[in-house]
Formats: structure tokens, sequence, C-alpha cells
């Protein structure tokens, strides 16, 4: 608030007899508020820099051995070995009595002592979180070595780690070994080759091998001793940044609100609380309150960096490659509502707004009666359509003036927020169609009421529905998916509301109006945008979206069967792939690699020789016990590679990395090319329940979350992304374009057992629950496995337990979580 009385602050005129001065005692006062606020901040991140600086001690430490050193010494015990005796010798301080130059030398040594315990301890957390074995070990048979590691990492992990405490203990990704990666890659391909193309690849990659591919290596080493991450930049650059095609749709991805729940049908209330409610999480994540995420059922610490971009970030476009701009602290957010922008302040003189004035504020936009002015309606269509052009529209005619000013109120806000006058959710006389229809508004709207270069835009309905829309290059899934879940669990069940649905607390009736945004949109801008919106539109259009809540059984089931629900239901989407197309393609199953600093996500390639052989004794009519063995040599191999993509041993990454280092070199290399080249036809990722203690599925059943989708990754593919709810429900995702015969025609569901089949006229669906269905009985139960849960959300379940029972969620992190992976869509792309 301050910065709108600034320029009331101060007025002064000039008369005859002086200079008339006159100081607005409210304004200044709110200066003053929002100050002290600033300062509290910056006292708060010392404070946090000081505790991460030397964690895993504490700051207190030091006084226990200082006190403990200057003991020793007045007990004639020198535990310093003459040390201290030689800092006494070198103090330039000669004026000091000789007990006092004692003090000051034991001072010194017990500071430099103090700081090479915490390197050590450091080095040694190290040293334990890049031990891995217990990830492999079977469920139930753990190691002596394993719960000596565990005994271990619980005691160096410290009491009450902040966010960001374990950031300088996590090793760095390793690179693999280039044979080791060339001789995964070929056995991944095996399946989808025939016996003259596998034999070509495998000279290929030999030929690469003997000549090019270990001097590449020998660069990736080197960045990889220098770098934090020999990945993640290049990734977050070549992958995202450097996408030139439209975001919308290609890389950004959406998360939905409850399934059969909706808080409150009050558009502004519920607008208020969510708002509320992300600012609350904004404000954990400063103080670095928030607990650190792990591997769900273990102690192992997961990379938090990706939540320092959360909020007040945006991506830029450029001539060439994007930009990500973060700035430290915003105190409003910008709102969209029938074609006009505004700059909502959510603080009041240093004091974070109420939910019921944010409420308040919200109606006030919303009965707003003014209209759009010319151009403006449709300005968002920028950031949907391709980047150079909208980086010279914006260089041109969004760099000066009134229409930057604008612009930076939607760039530096928190994040963005779009008042909707759809209502959606799958209430109504067509349920499915419904929540298809749900899903692609989120997606992509109309094309112009969303911002889809801010970090996340939420979207508010008429009717009290939300979710939101998430830009990709600046975090995975998992980390919006847990930014999510607190939103809506908060805002359910710890802010509430009253009886008619509005916001609880009370209104200070003199807060300043939401301000609306002015804008300068000549003629120029405005035939972009109609060419932006075009390119938009016929993306939007061409992409169907399904939404399917799978109830027959969930994990429960498939645990039972001891399977991890991960491979269980990727071996039903092989399955549901090869009854729709009667071929094998190229799977992109998304794992995170956030055991390490810095890292983002690694491919598990799931379509392998043992998924496909037991795809074929399915199709072919083989007995039950044939399957039951071919499923559970196919479901080992799988949760074997996402262990080895977990742990840094994946393939994908390693190739794209070396191809990198190759353009820089100005070298070809037909391997890397062709590798590259290949589309992946079946992207599928997770999204995962990480914070299930802020849900009571007991006693609040209905609270279900629909989890979110992403647009497909190849013209001629499929994009699946599915959530776990409680033991007996898997909602999916699953979006096609319709453009392609292939996964539109003749997809009509007519309750086969076809996994991803039956697409439902629409298109896509797929219907895909009962999609893998398969009924399957036969030996794995699966029933399709659609339900498949990969669980991995929450623990990869993978059942997994791989020590520490981990149910293996991490990879399941799946880090992509809601799917949004299709990380990779754009790789293969732009590439």
């Amino acid at each position: 608030m301050a910065e709108a009385h600034q320029a009331v602050a101060f007025q002064f005129t000039i008369t005859p007899e002086g200079i008339d001065l006159r100081l607005s005692y409210q304004a200044l006062s709110q200066i003053y508020l929002s100050g002290l606020r600033s300062w509290k901040k910056r006292i708060s991140r010392m404070k946090n820099r000081v505790i991460k600086g030397v964690y895993p001690a504490s700051p207190s430490s030091w006084l226990f051995v200082f006190i403990a050193t200057l003991a020793a010494m007045y007990t004639r015990s020198d535990l310093s070995m003459g040390l201290i005796a030689k800092i006494r010798e070198h103090l330039p301080v000669s004026s000091l009595s000789v007990q006092g130059q004692t003090v000051v030398s034991v001072l010194v040594f017990s500071t430099l002592l103090w700081l090479s315990l915490i390197l050590t301890l450091r080095f040694c957390l190290k040293l334990l979180l890049s031990y891995h074995r217990w990830m492999f070990e079977q469920h139930g048979h753990i190691s002596a070595t394993t719960k000596l590691w565990v005994t271990l990492v619980r005691l160096m992990s410290g009491r009450k780690p902040l966010l960001y405490s374990y950031q300088t203990s996590l090793p760095c990704l390793p690179v693999p070994p280039i044979k080791d990666t060339l001789e995964r890659y070929l056995e991944s391909v095996r399946p989808l080759l025939s016996d003259p193309e596998f034999q070509r690849m495998t000279a290929l990659a030999a030929q690469f091998e003997e000549t090019l591919g270990n001097r590449l290596q020998r660069y990736l080493k080197l960045k990889a001793l220098w770098a934090t991450n020999y990945v993640s930049d290049w990734w977050e650059e070549y992958i995202y940044l450097r996408g030139r095609g439209p975001i919308m749709v290609n890389s950004n991805y959406y998360g939905m609100d409850f399934l059969y729940v909706t808080p409150t049908p009050v558009q502004a209330a519920r607008a208020g609380n969510t708002i509320t409610a992300l600012l609350l999480y904004r404000r954990k994540v400063n103080s670095e309150q928030l607990k650190p995420s792990r591997v769900p059922g273990t102690v192992v610490p997961l990379c938090a960096a990706q939540c320092e971009r959360m909020f007040n970030t945006t991506r830029t476009p450029g001539e060439e490659t994007d930009v990500l701009q973060h700035w430290q602290d915003s105190e409003f957010v910008a709102v969209f509502h029938r074609g006009r922008f505004f700059r909502l302040w959510v603080y009041n003189a240093g004091r974070l707004l109420s939910p019921r004035e944010i409420e308040y504020q919200i109606q006030r936009i919303l009965d707003d009666p003014s209209m759009p002015r010319p151009g403006e309606s449709r300005l968002g269509a920028l950031t949907a359509g391709d980047r150079v052009p909208w980086y010279n529209v914006r260089k041109q005619y969004f760099s000066s003036g009134v229409n930057k000013r604008s612009l930076d109120c939607i760039e530096k806000a928190a994040f963005f927020v779009t008042l909707d006058d759809d209502e959606q959710g799958m209430k109504g006389e067509d349920p499915a169609g419904n929540l298809d229809r749900y899903a692609k508004s989120l997606l992509h709207g109309k094309c112009y009421d969303r911002w889809f270069d801010k970090s996340f835009s939420v979207v508010v309905y008429k009717n009290g529905k939300s979710g939101l829309n998430a830009e990709h290059s600046w975090a995975d899934a998992p980390t919006v998916a847990h930014l999510w879940e607190y939103t809506l669990a908060t805002d359910a069940f710890q802010l509430g509301y009253t009886e008619d649905g509005h916001c609880k607390g009370e209104v200070e009736r003199c807060l300043s109006p939401p301000q609306r945004l002015s804008w300068e949109i000549p003629k120029e801008v405005q035939e972009q945008v109609s060419v932006s919106l075009s390119v938009a539109q016929a993306l939007a259009d061409d992409v169907d979206c399904h939404v399917f809540p799978f109830r027959d059984f969930g994990k429960g089931r498939i645990k039972k069967l001891k399977i991890s629900p991960d491979a269980f239901i990727q071996l039903a989407l092989q399955l549901a792939y090869y009854r729709d197309r009667k071929t094998f393609c190229l799977t992109y199953e998304a794992s995170m690699t956030r055991l390490f600093r810095e890292g983002r996500t690694e491919t598990v390639r799931s379509c392998s020789n043992q998924s496909c052989a037991f795809v074929k004794a399915m199709e072919c009519g083989e007995g039950v016990e044939q399957c039951r063995r071919l499923f559970q040599l196919a479901t080992e191999k799988h949760q074997n590679l996402y262990r080895l993509a977990m742990t840094g041993s994946g393939i994908d990454r390693h190739l794209f990395c070396l191809y990198v280092v190759s353009k820089y070199l100005g070298v070809e290399s037909p391997f890397l090319t062709e590798v590259l080249s290949e589309p992946w036809r079946l992207s599928t990722s997770q999204t995962p329940v990480q914070q299930l203690e802020l849900f009571d599925m007991k006693n609040h059943p209905d609270f279900i979350s629909l989890g979110g989708g992403f647009g497909p990754v190849a013209d001629d593919g499929y994009g699946v992304s599915y959530i776990i709810v409680g033991e007996d429900m898997i909602n999916y995702h699953v979006s096609c374009k319709r453009s392609f015969s292939e996964t539109v025609k003749h997809r009509v569901f007519s309750g086969s057992k076809m996994g991803l089949g039956g697409r439902h006229s629409q298109g896509c669906d797929r219907e895909h629950g009962q999609g893998c269905d398969r009924e399957h009985g036969q030996g794995c139960d699966r029933e399709h496995g659609q339900g498949c849960d990969r669980e991995h959300g929450q623990g990869c379940d993978r059942e997994h337990g791989q020590g520490c029972d981990s149910e293996h969620v991490q990879g399941c992190d799946r880090e992509h979580g809601q799917g949004c992976d299709r990380e990779h869509g754009q790789w293969r792309g732009d590439k």
C-alpha cells in the first residue's frame, strides 16, 4: 500500500511567505510499516543464512566448543596440541593481559575448530546421502549396512532443519560411464526395432563410442566438477527457454480442484481464501519454515531448489531464448476479469489482508462496470502464441511509458489470478464431458484470459471451482503439486467459510480499491494479438482431453498382490497402447533426480523387452501361469529402470548433455542426432500426493483431489497423467490431438477392455480407466491396471521399499507429477 501513497505523502506549495509543506501522516505511517515489514524479512533471511550456513551443526554449538576449550585450558589440558600458544604468539594485540590474550587465542582456535567440524559433518552427511544401495534391496530384506546408514543419517540430519538446510549436503549428480549409457540405450530400443534396424543402431553406437563419445564425455566430466549439476542449467535453457513455439499446451500444465466438493459457490470468497492460502505458503517458503521434502517413508531429503522461484517470477520472451525473472518480494497480485487487468494489493501497512478483506477487494473487481480499453481484452494472447513475435512487440511497445508500468505490475506480481465467468466441474447432466471441458479450460482457457508467462496462474470460476495453470521452466510438477495441496487443504480445513459461503473475518472499509491497469495499445499490437490468438486457438482446438476417475480398485488391491503400483500401471499402459496401435512405442515416464543437488528429472523408458514379452503373451492368449511369470519379470525390470534413473544412471539426460557438448564443439554425431529425434508417442507422469496429513480421508472422504494433466508430447501420441487417491481410486488425465487420425478416428469407447483405447468419441478420451483393463486376471489381476497406480507419486509406491520402505516415492516424485512433465515434450519438439 505504501507505493500507492508515496505520491501524496509530501505536498508543498510556494507562496510569497515561503514554502508551505504538508505531510500526510497516514501515508507516512503506511510507508513506515511497509518498510518495517521489509526489514523484518531481511533480518529473517540473515538469520536463516546463518542457520543454513552452519548446518548440520547449530549456531549454539559454537558456544559449547568455546566453553569446552576454555575449560580445558584452565584445567591445564591443551586440546589444541600447542596451536593456541602459536596463535597467542602471533596476535596483533599486545596491550591485552596474558589472560586476555589466552581468551582471545581460545576464541580464535574454537571458531576454527568449530568451522572445521561443520565442514567435516557436512562432508560426512554428503557421503551418507550418496549411498543408494538401499533402493535396490528387496522389500523386507534390509541389509545391516542399510540399517546402520539409516541410523547415521538420522543422527546427522539435525532436529529441525530449514527448507534449504540440506542443499549444501546433497551430492552432485554423477556422470555415468558412456559405455553403460549406450548399453542401456540399445537395450531400451531393441523391442522397437527390426533386426536390421537394431544392427544399424548398434553399429552407430559403437562408432560413436570409439570416436567422438569419449571426447564429449571428458568435457562433460569437466563440467560436472565445476557446476553444481551438469544437466539442470542446460535442460532449463535448451528444453524450455529456447523453445520458440507456444508454451501454452506444449509446456504449461494444469492442476484441478476437488472432484466432488466445492467449498463455496461464491466466486469472490473462493478467490479470497485461495489467495490467502497461497500467500501463507509463500510466507513459509520465505521464512524457510516449510519442512524439507523427503523420500516418503524415509529420512532421505530431496533438493528444494525449485521452491526459490515459485512466486514473483515471470518468463519473459527473447529473440533466441527466454529469460526467467525473479523478484525478491511482491505485495500485490495481478487479476484479470472480463478483459481488464487489475493490481490487487494484498498487504496494508505491512499486514497481510484477511481472507474476508481480499474477498471484499475481489468483489469490487467483479462489480466494476468499466469496459476494456481498445486492444486490452485479448492482450494475454501474446503469451500464448509464438515467442519471437511476443518478444518483438514487447521490445517495441512495452519498454516504456504506461504500457511498461502496467506490464511490470503483471510480471512483478506474486502470481496471476483469473476470475472466469464460466462454470466448471463435474456436476450436471454430462459429468464426464464436464470434466473434459474443465481440463481443457485449465490447460488453455480462451487462449487470452491467462498469463501463461507467470510461474503459475490461479483460475477461479463463477461457481467457486478453482484450478491453476503452471509454467514449466522454473520447476517440475511435484513442486507445484505440493503448493496446490497446501492451498486446497488450507482453504477447506483451516480458513473455512461462514454458513452463507463467505470468508471469515472482518473488513477494514478504508481499503483502497484495486488499481485498474492502463494500456495504450496501437493498431500494430492489436494485429499481432490477433495473429498470436489464431495460432494459440488452432493449438487449443486441436487438443482433446479426457479426465477419468477410476473407482473399480486402487493401490490397496494392487499392493495386496505385492506388486509395485508404478510398474503395474506402466505395464497396463503398454498393453493399452499395443491394443490401440498393434505396435509398441518409445515410452516416457518421468522420474525425479532430486536426490542430487539441483536435480530435476530423468526418463524411465518403460517399454522394455520384458514388458513387450508380457503384452504379447496376453494378446496371444498364453496361459495364466506364463502371463504371471512374464508379468513378474516385467515389473522387476521396470522397478530396476526406475531406481537407475533416480540414482543418476539414466539414459536420456546423459545423451542430451553429450549432444549439447557436440553442438558447442561444432561436431556432428549421426548417433546423437538420431537418438534425440526419436518421438515419445506415449508420455506418462503422475501427480504425487505428498501431504496426506493435510487431508482427513476418513472424516472427509469427498475431499478428493483430481490431480492435473498436460498436453500430448507428440502429434501422433498421448499424454497420460494420473493421481492415486487413497486406497481405492485413481484419477486419469489423457490428452491427444484431434488432427492425427490414429488418435481420434474409430476410438469410441464400447466397454472394450482396451487400456487407453476407448478414446470416447471425443477423441482422446480413451476412457482410460478401464482401459488398461485387461481385466487381466490373467495373472496380474490388473484388471487393468489402470489401477496400476504407480502410486508413484506418493512414494512411487513401487512398493519398493527399497530399504527404507520409501515405497519408492522417490522416484516417484515423478517429478513430474503432474504429468506435467512433458518435459520432454519440448525436447523432442524443439530438437
